[in-house]
C-alpha cells in the first residue's frame, strides 16, 4: 500500500513513541522533529486512515482522573505497516542515493 508523506510521518512516531502513541503525544513528537506545530487534525485524519487501512491497531490505556477519567487510545504498528515503512525506506535509499549522482545534477539549481 502507498502512504502519504504525513502517513509514513505518524508511523514512525507510532514506532519511536511505543506504548506513549497517543495521539496528543504522537503531535507533539512529530512538531519537535519537524520544528513546527502541528495540528491535531494532521495527525488524527492520518491515524484514522491508517487504522482502516490495517496498518495500526488501537486499544485504549486506563482511564485517569489527570484526564477527567478519559482513556488515551493507544496505537500500534501492524506487521502490515512494519512492511510498508521498509519498503518505502528502500525506495527513498535508492532516490537518495542517485541523488548527488552526475547525470542528476544537470536537474538540479
Amino acid at each position: 500500500m502507498d502512504i502519504s508523506k504525513r502517513e509514513e510521518q505518524v508511523l514512525l512516531a507510532v514506532a519511536a513513541l511505543e506504548e506513549e502513541a497517543y495521539l496528543v503525544r504522537i503531535r507533539k513528537h512529530l512538531s519537535t522533529i519537524l520544528g513546527k506545530k502541528i495540528s491535531i487534525g494532521a495527525v488524527h485524519i492520518p491515524l484514522r486512515r491508517l487504522e482502516r487501512a490495517g496498518l495500526v491497531d488501537a486499544s485504549f490505556g486506563e482511564a485517569t482522573a489527570v484526564r477527567g477519567g478519559r482513556r488515551k487510545k493507544i496505537y500500534v504498528l501492524t506487521p502490515k505497516a512494519k512492511a510498508s515503512l521498509r519498503e518505502s525506506k528502500r525506495i527513498h535509499d535508492v532516490l537518495w542515493a542517485r541523488f548527488g549522482r552526475p547525470e542528476t545534477r544537470r536537474i538540479l539549481p
